[in-house]
């Protein structure tokens, strides 16, 4: 059985820097998703993002989330739930512009810390983009400026909790989906499980790992790179005992970014264009309703619209 890749980004400064750029690789292609470590984040950084997001879920949180499995008589579920997820949420939004200090029941030292954080993975996706350029061929950059629009890229932080759950063969903590947009990192708790991606028609575990920070590739650098790299169908499968933390932060086009597979890779493959022309608010928006379902329809229904409404020539980017 294949190994989940994981892969030492220390490596890419010296001589296995080669050979870890090919794992890299294989991983956008094979995968749709690898694990970092040596990433540059410190453990003391991670140790306290850890720490005080689940004291903020046991203050804030719980007692909300036992309310709503109350409410809707969760507990006693018989039959398979369909239409939510077992996960207690929030969400922060980091750029273009923050909403940290507007989120309510956050402590001060806890938006300072989550501010940091943001940075520094901000950063990491930056210098991700550009070694997935290096691997494609395409310039320095590229993924960057296509992700900008007028204002710069969206990034922000899905802030979960998976509570312990009755009837885990009936409740997924996360129904299975690709994630919309741009290129994913998710810092997960390295104790409880749950996270899985789906693989050759096989559901695979992403291993719990301390201190590591899990990579996937959304529904846009698949467009972009013209299905080189493609999205991947994961989900998240709630436990009997043990709350599983997650951050995932999405670092996403800008609103009004317009997407198109990179020109250079569609006369590389000797492909046609195989993926749609559409402004990436267009493709969010029908994602909302769509997000459970298989990604190939809305690449269709982008398609149609895209033979309905004209967005200009295609510029070098």
């Amino acid at each position: 059985m294949e190994t989940f890749p994981v892969i030492s980004m220390e490596k890419l400064n010296g001589e296995e820097r080669t050979a870890t750029m090919e794992m890299i690789k294989d991983a956008c292609e094979n995968w749709g998703f690898f694990e970092l470590v040596n990433h540059g984040l410190s453990d003391e950084l991670l140790d306290t993002v850890e720490r005080m997001t689940k004291e903020h879920y046991k203050k804030c949180m719980e007692q909300r989330f036992k309310e709503m499995v109350k409410s809707k008589g969760l507990e006693a579920v018989q039959n398979e739930v369909n239409d939510l997820d077992w996960e207690s949420t929030f969400f922060l939004r980091h750029l273009p512009v923050s909403n940290i200090s507007e989120v309510p029941d956050l402590e001060d030292e806890y938006r300072k810390v989550m501010r940091e954080f943001a940075g520094k993975l901000e950063k990491l996706a930056e210098e991700l983009l550009d070694l997935l350029c290096e691997n494609l061929g395409l310039e320095k950059g590229y993924l960057k400026k296509a992700f900008c629009g007028s204002k710069g890229p969206t990034f922000g932080t899905k802030v979960s909790n998976y509570p312990p759950c009755p009837r885990p063969e009936l409740i997924k903590g996360l129904r299975p989906h690709t994630d919309a947009g741009g290129i994913i990192l998710l810092f997960q708790d390295d104790k409880v499980s749950g996270l899985q991606l789906l693989k050759d028609g096989e559901w695979i575990d992403v291993p719990p790992m301390r201190h590591s920070i899990v990579i996937n590739i959304g529904d846009q650098l698949e467009v972009i790179t013209n299905g080189k790299y493609k999205s991947v169908m994961h989900r998240v499968i709630a436990q009997t005992d043990g709350n599983r933390m997650s951050l995932a932060s999405f670092y996403n086009p800008g609103s009004d970014a317009v997407i198109y597979p990179a020109p250079a890779l569609v006369e590389k493959e000797e492909n046609k264009e195989m993926y749609p022309k559409f402004v990436f608010e267009d493709y969010m928006n029908l994602y909302a309703g769509l997000k459970f379902q298989a990604k190939e329809p809305r690449f269709e229904a982008m398609k149609n619209m895209e033979s309905t409404v004209n967005l200009g020539p295609i510029a070098t980017v």
